[in-house]
């Protein structure tokens, strides 16, 4: 279970991470970590830090993609994270 967690918030970090140099690449007009790439990461349990990274860095704040797809991948993160805990006593 402690792996687990550890490797979640590892996940976060990364994710939050991607969504920082996404930033700081826009603002150097330099090639971009794609739209596809960091939903997907969210998606696949990097929620929080994509929501985070978007939130702290004023990053994909007012596309109305990230807007709707990152709460909602907050949503099946946390349906995930419940699903693992009382269905199968994992977490």
């Amino acid at each position: 279970m402690k792996l687990l967690i550890l490797l979640m918030a590892v996940w976060n970090l990364i994710t939050f991470l991607m969504m920082a140099i996404d930033k700081m690449k826009a603002k150097r007009d330099k090639r971009r970590i794609s739209e596809k790439t960091l939903l997907l990461s969210s998606f696949i349990m990097g929620g929080i830090g994509i929501a985070a990274g978007a939130l702290i860095c004023h990053h994909k704040t007012r596309k109305l993609k990230f807007q709707i797809l990152v709460p909602l991948s907050l949503i099946v993160n946390g349906a995930v994270i419940f699903a693992l805990f009382f269905h199968f006593g994992i977490v």
